[in-house]
């Protein structure tokens, strides 16, 4: 039987809001105001990720233009 079998859940990783270890009922925060921090920042647009438009996708009437 591995070792890591018999570890508790709680410490099975950290959080990634705040770094402390992670508790079974918020996983994977430690607490539910990490949990509602990672969601505001989802959705306020934190966590978007940046476009780049190239020419090629433009329509054909903004490339006439």
């Amino acid at each position: 039987m591995p070792a890591n079998e018999n570890k508790p859940l709680s410490s099975a990783g950290k959080c990634p809001v705040c770094g402390k270890p992670t508790q079974a009922e918020f996983r994977p925060f430690c607490s539910k105001r990490c949990a509602d921090v990672d969601l505001n920042r989802w959705l306020s647009g934190g966590y978007a990720i940046p476009a780049v438009e190239d020419d090629e996708d433009r329509d054909e009437d903004d490339r006439e233009a």
